[in-house]
């Protein structure tokens, strides 16, 4: 099956490397269907009688289409519209819609992942001009702890002990990871920390990190067999993991960070009209509503349910550190970055596939 689609305007091709990561993807997922396990993708909504839309997105909001898909259908935009999904590490699948894995909406969960796509003519520059700046929903990372929180972990400070074992995701494949650790190294700042002493936080956090999943979905699923005495993650992962009857509580430090979730129509969508009516539906009281039933932070002011949201006495957004491209070749470039560094001396991987 050739995924590579043709390019205009004298655009230059995608990487090979990116091909390459879509065919890996979709062999993943046929793979998965094929063995009868859980797949990352599926299919829903109407009958596609009123068209269909294949969505791309990252791994945590899954759960929250299950709903927002048959409201969608309720609308007289959505009636019949059918739906093919894709879910996985955010990284994961911005690399694969680059490298020619279709999709007619996105969503990620940081705003590099759909530069990407920008800077590959695959979503329009002016994808983030609405009142919500592009973005979806909020959410804010967390310490995820056993029922009960047997350690006694009530911040930052304890998971450097060497006493508790601590779970985070692969910042080189996941979104997730990378707001976890700048919430981290945040927090040390604001606790009047020195930048090189908010690096060694960050070194000294990781000798005490044993898995390094792919995606913060495959992080929650670790914990939740056993593995771990505190997982870091979003907050709306918690509530969601607390609704589904999981034995964990949360904490939310008093310094930690904004997390924003980027969402897009692409500019290759079959149907570019139906598309931004999903996009749009998506900031609609009744969508912002089910998101907050998910345990996201809504965008949209004086959606019920928003109030239920403590606030932390510090918190900061990525401008803190000069915003996401400066995060990116500071901090996690794979090669220079200093989380790539902290990596390499503890024997740790930064591939990205």
């Amino acid at each position: 099956m050739n995924w590579t689609r043709k390019r205009s305007r004298g655009l230059p091709r995608r990487p090979l490397s990116a091909l390459v990561g879509a065919l890996a993807l979709i062999a993943m997922l046929l793979v998965a269907s094929g063995c009868g396990g859980q797949s990352s993708s599926a299919s829903s909504g109407g009958d596609g009688s009123g068209g269909k839309l294949t969505l791309v997105a990252y791994s945590t909001p899954e759960e929250a289409y299950k709903e927002l898909i048959p409201a969608f259908n309720k609308t007289p935009e959505g009636k019949g519209v059918g739906f093919s999904q894709s879910y996985a590490a955010s990284g994961e699948q911005s690399r694969a819609v680059e490298g020619g894995l279709p999709a007619d909406v996105v969503e990620f969960s940081l705003e590099p992942d759909m530069t990407r796509l920008v800077d590959a003519d695959l979503v329009d520059k002016s994808w983030n001009q609405n009142q919500y700046k592009g973005m979806v929903t909020n959410s804010v990372v967390v310490l995820m702890v056993r029922k009960g929180n047997p350690k006694g972990i009530k911040d930052w400070d304890d998971l450097v002990t060497g006493k508790v074992e601590v779970l985070e995701p692969n910042p080189f494949t996941s979104g997730g990871a990378k707001w976890n650790i700048m919430a981290a190294y945040g927090a040390q700042l604001e606790k009047g920390k020195s930048p090189q002493e908010a690096e060694q936080y960050i070194a000294d956090l990781f000798k005490n990190v044993s898995v390094l999943d792919k995606s913060a979905r495959e992080s929650l699923q670790t914990f939740s067999n056993g593995k771990g005495d505190v997982l870091l993650g979003y907050e709306n992962e918690a509530i969601l993991a607390q609704q589904k009857g999981e034995d964990l509580d949360y904490i939310v430090p008093d310094q930690t960070i904004l997390i924003e979730n980027p969402l897009a129509a692409t500019s290759e969508a079959k149907d570019p009209k139906l598309a931004k009516s999903f996009v749009d539906f998506l900031y609609t009281p009744t969508a912002q509503k089910i998101f907050v039933g998910k345990g996201y932070r809504p965008v949209v002011k004086g959606t019920p349910g928003a109030d239920k949201f403590p606030t932390p006495k510090a918190l900061f957004d990525i401008t803190k550190f000069g915003g996401w491209d400066k995060v990116n070749t500071d901090f996690f470039d794979p090669e220079k970055g200093i989380v790539a560094k902290i990596f390499q001396d503890q024997g740790k991987s930064t591939a990205s596939g």
